[in-house]
């Protein structure tokens, strides 16, 4: 049961141009957004962000970057940004293969060994308290130019914020994420605990 429940988006009609931009990625508005909207500022500045870190003319793979939000997410324990980020993985044309194993990707065929450095560290970036270390960096600076990890750092800080809000809202998972984070990792024991057992907005 969500904690504060999403609001319907025409509750806030000044918001529309920033809820179709989230129907152009997603094809939905996200309840985290539709939950946000009681202070709608908070929505025009996350869109902003969201924009910036995703944006398409970025250096860094548009899949990729959802599957460093997931396993920033991970690390975070959020299971409602776990099943957006392997949507927005799906969405950017990561195949369904390397989605399923992406919480394996240390040791999977499917992940390079550039992608494995750039995982892990989201994964210390993530942690708490952060666990990056000097040698870690230097070893991401051998295969990610200086604006690629500004672009990698960026979506980690940007699911920093999300993780946290949906954990607290216990925000409500929509149909078409669910599918998908089920499909791709519920055989490996994911499910969507708290925002699973509530309505889609």
């Amino acid at each position: 049961m969500p904690r504060l429940a999403p609001l319907p988006p025409e509750t806030t009609p000044e918001l529309k141009s920033h809820f179709d931009f989230f129907l152009s990625t997603l094809g939905f508005t996200p309840n985290s957004v539709l939950t946000m909207q009681r202070k709608p500022r908070l929505v025009r500045a996350f869109a902003e962000l969201n924009a910036a870190v995703m944006d398409p003319a970025g250096e860094v793979d548009l899949g990729f970057r959802r599957l460093v939000g997931h396993v920033a997410s991970k690390a975070a324990g959020c299971l409602y940004c776990q099943a957006h980020t392997l949507l927005g993985g799906h969405n950017f044309g990561v195949s369904d293969e390397k989605l399923a194993d992406i919480w394996n990707y240390a040791s999977s065929p499917l992940y390079s060994e550039r992608e494995r450095v750039a995982l892990d560290f989201a994964l210390a970036a993530a942690a708490q308290p952060n666990a990056v270390t000097d040698d870690q960096f230097a070893e991401l600076r051998r295969h990610w130019s200086d604006g690629e990890i500004v672009e990698l750092l960026g979506v980690v800080a940007m699911f920093g914020f999300l993780n946290r809000w949906n954990d607290t809202m216990a925000t409500p998972l929509e149909a078409v994420p669910l599918a998908v984070a089920v499909q791709a990792a519920g055989a490996q024991g994911w499910s969507a605990g708290k925002h699973g057992d509530a309505g889609a907005a």
